[in-house]
């Protein structure tokens, strides 16, 4: 009993000393058992403790410790993502949060898009894949939905040596796990988990071109290690959002490679494998393309017209021919260094453009947008 008496005194003489002491509670939230309070409402009240002004204002006045915290009303300024757009950053937020994404310079966008074009070893060569393209229409003729090529355009891949290797097989998995039709909820299986991030572990972990790709990132502080990157591409990419009556139905994903149905018309779709694989099948129906890259080889770039099962797209610009790692780190790159802009890419000495979208209507982590759209231009 006596020792129990003696540890009670010792608590209760320990919090009558730090009960006029903001030591380890700034920003706390009010508490009737202290007499003295540390948060931003104290001065208001005028109930601060003694020490608030020196211990709390200057931490609240600083990221120093705080990047990537929720978002928080009595706190003076923020240090997560979204301060910078409303505008009540700390004033040392560059210092201890944000990354040198903005200092990524285009000049080293395109050195870094050359250095993936030489190690995509997996992408198709002539010998694995042939085209016939046929018609070519002008920009001014390719709403007129008029079936201009009566034959596919891929007339021959070579399945057997493509789709057999990892991250094509991990593409394969992934693409027909998604309802085509916007408004519609997606689910995923535990299986169909499993795939996205055997995708994510394929193509950026387990080849040199995405391994160069996080190199890149790392050198330039965007990310800190290998696993902090393929979380943030995970959500980045396969984060669901809204884009029709609420419903949890798209992702930049399914609709950059996968392709969907909004109002009618066919929304996204800009890869060649997803193409090839609804055409064998005879659920798409290839009608002319309007732009043809200057690249004699693979990868190339084409503007294609087609009808999917009942609906048109009017220009679904595609690369062709490249591996999935490829394209997914294209993309990946253009929208971490240039979200909502032209991005100007090298493939060969030639410049390809990708343009991306940021999604403006949800986030994710603090306050981070996931992709809305990127595909190439027309050149």
């Amino acid at each position: 009993m006596k020792v129990a008496a003696v540890l009670l005194l010792c608590m209760t003489l320990f919090h009558q000393g730090h009960s006029n002491s903001c030591q380890g509670r700034c920003g706390l939230g009010v508490d009737s058992s202290y007499s003295c309070q540390c948060n931003t409402a104290c001065e208001r009240y005028n109930d601060c403790c003694s020490d608030y002004y020196t211990l709390c204002q200057e931490a609240a006045l600083s990221c120093n410790g705080r990047c990537g915290e929720s978002y928080n009303s009595q706190n003076p300024c923020h240090c997560n993502s979204l301060c910078t757009q409303y505008n009540n950053c700390c004033s040392d937020y560059s210092d201890y949060c944000s990354t040198d994404v903005a200092a990524i310079t285009d000049a080293e966008i395109k050195s870094l898009s050359e250095t993936l074009y030489v190690l995509d070893r997996n992408k198709a060569s002539a010998s694995q894949l042939t085209l016939d393209t046929q018609a070519l229409v002008a920009d001014s003729q390719t709403g007129s939905q008029s079936d201009l090529s009566s034959r596919p355009l891929y007339k021959y891949v070579d399945e057997s040596t493509l789709f057999s290797r990892p991250t094509y097989a991990a593409l394969l998995n992934v693409l027909d796990n998604y309802k085509r039709i916007t408004g519609q909820a997606e689910s995923f299986t535990s299986q169909q988990l499993t795939e996205q991030e055997t995708f994510l572990k394929e193509t950026m972990l387990n080849t040199e071109l995405g391994r160069e790709l996080f190199a890149f990132l790392y050198t330039k502080g965007v990310y800190k290690s290998e696993a902090e990157f393929i979380e943030d591409l995970k959500n980045m990419w396969f984060g669901l959002y809204s884009r029709l009556n609420g419903a949890m139905d798209s992702s930049g994903f399914e609709h950059i490679f996968a392709g969907e149905i909004k109002g009618g018309k066919v929304s996204g779709f800009h890869n060649w494998i997803q193409f090839y694989l609804l055409e064998k099948r005879g659920e798409l129906n290839y009608y002319s393309h309007s732009f043809d890259g200057p690249w004699s080889d693979y990868p190339d770039v084409l503007g294609l017209q087609f009808h999917w099962d009942g609906y048109y797209k009017q220009v679904g610009s595609a690369v062709i021919g490249s591996s999935p790692e490829f394209d997914f780190a294209l993309y990946s790159l253009c929208y971490i260094a240039r979200p909502g802009k032209y991005c100007y890419l090298s493939l060969g000495g030639k410049q390809l453009i990708i343009q991306t979208y940021t999604w403006e209507n949800s986030f994710y982590g603090d306050g981070k947008k996931y992709i809305g759209s990127a595909y190439p231009v027309s050149m």
